[in-house]
């Protein structure tokens, strides 16, 4: 892709601006500066086309970018054209109907060295990569490719519920070449992976090389990241979070937290008092300047994504820490209370070693379906199943939860961003009984 001296000008350009900026909240003048050259580009695209001369003032009063809006009508929002692309992606459609994002040259280089500087410290020289995410029309597998070429390291991508060369039994052959010492992949596959190696009897000497699991693709929590190290005796973190609309916003560090990538976006946080710079502790919706984006300018654009602000991170890092509690819209409401993923998930995995879950959900009723693990002990299943019932009393008041073990759930639960939402892929909704 760096083909001519202007991309490698880009390049060069990015790495020294994010490599002095990275890590730090920049001051007024220097967004000041980038949200200008963000407002000119995006008065190209039809959206914006009414937007008059910068100013901060200008900006700080201008109504956020609904997430409905952009979705419903994504061309609206484009300052280029599709031939002026390098890459053509589309979001999984999460939300509903996918939505197209081609991408310039400017876009990914920008977003592949943010990324870099912010994994850098996450990776090691001698690191060998294995991606175990997707490679078609949806951004994240060419993302860790690409950091990978940036940080000089050996990688390969395998993604094995494609269709194609690399089904479960090649890349358990791979794995014996390659031996990864790092894994990217979402945690559905995560689970997956563990549970079939240990079907085969292979965990034990595959995971033997392995010492950094890198989850993307999906909002993880700490319970299942925890469980997931555990298996693998190695450290799993939360690697990044951001959507296909806007690229990364923040990176993990070596404490698993996220950190808002602060000099390749602007962030602000949506609360019932109105909208505030994040730089500050606060629960409320994430709503995004991105700093570098060339194909599809957007301003305050709301993310529709709840998230928890906190600053005292102890790896003394200076960019606020986020922590993503998924969707608003993702949470389900059953009788008067309403049930989100986090939630559920810290619980599943925090009280049981299931590799998986399905919620039944009837007007009268709730059952929680769990995957058993290939070796649980099937004699402590009724203790889990109290556990987990007595902590979905704690948490959302509701007492009688059915609690069932099954020894295998669909897919669909498992394949990471290939597949739709959490309410797609783990709830089904049944008439009353």
């Amino acid at each position: 892709m760096i083909n001519s001296e202007q991309r490698l000008a880009t390049v060069l350009t990015a790495t020294r601006e994010l490599r002095e900026r990275g890590g730090t909240i920049p001051g007024a003048d220097f967004y000041s500066d980038k949200i200008a050259a963000v407002w000119t580009r995006a008065r190209n695209a039809p959206a914006y086309a009414k937007l008059g001369d910068f100013s901060w003032e200008a900006f700080t009063a201008l109504e956020v970018t609904p997430k409905n809006r952009l979705k419903e009508d994504p061309w609206e929002f484009f300052a280029a054209t599709v031939d002026d692309g390098i890459k053509y992606y589309e979001t999984t459609g999460t939300t509903g109907q996918a939505t197209p994002t081609p991408r310039l040259v400017d876009d990914l280089v920008w977003n592949t060295v943010s990324v870099a500087q912010a994994w850098q410290g996450m990776l090691r020289e001698d690191d060998r990569v294995l991606s175990l995410l997707p490679s078609d029309i949806v951004p994240v597998g060419d993302l860790v490719a690409t950091v990978c070429e940036h940080l000089d390291l050996l990688h390969a991508r395998a993604y094995p519920f494609a269709t194609g060369i690399s089904d479960w039994d090649r890349l358990a052959s791979l794995w014996t070449t390659l031996r990864p010492t790092v894994l990217f992949l979402a945690p559905g596959v995560a689970l997956q992976l563990t549970r079939l190696f240990k079907q085969r009897g292979l965990l034990t000497e595959l995971r033997a090389s392995v010492r950094t699991i890198m989850l993307l693709g999906e909002v993880s929590v700490p319970a299942m990241r925890a469980r997931l190290g555990q298996w693998w005796g190695a450290t799993a973190y939360n690697a990044s979070y951001g959507s296909t609309e806007t690229g990364t916003l923040a990176a993990a560090c070596r404490h698993d937290r996220l950190h808002l990538l602060t000099a390749a976006n602007y962030c602000e946080l949506l609360t019932a008092e109105g909208l505030t710079d994040a730089h500050r502790p606060g629960t409320g919706r994430l709503v995004v300047t991105p700093l570098n984006l060339h194909a599809r300018p957007l301003l305050r654009y709301d993310t529709g994504d709840d998230v928890v602000i906190g600053t005292d991170c102890p790896c003394g890092t200076a960019t606020p820490d986020v922590t993503v509690l998924g969707r608003g819209t993702d949470g389900i409401q059953i009788r008067d209370v309403t049930i989100t993923p986090h939630l559920v998930e810290q619980v599943v995995y925090g009280q049981t070693t299931a590799t998986g879950y399905l919620l039944e959900v009837a007007p009268d009723r709730l059952r929680l379906l769990l995957e058993r693990d290939v070796d649980a002990d099937r004699e402590t299943e009724p203790e889990r199943a109290a556990a987990v019932r007595e902590a979905f009393r704690d948490r959302f008041g509701l007492d009688d939860t059915e609690v069932l073990f099954l020894n295998s759930l669909p897919s669909t639960t498992k394949s990471g961003g290939s597949q739709k939402s959490w309410k797609r892929s783990n709830i089904r909704i049944l008439e009353a009984s």
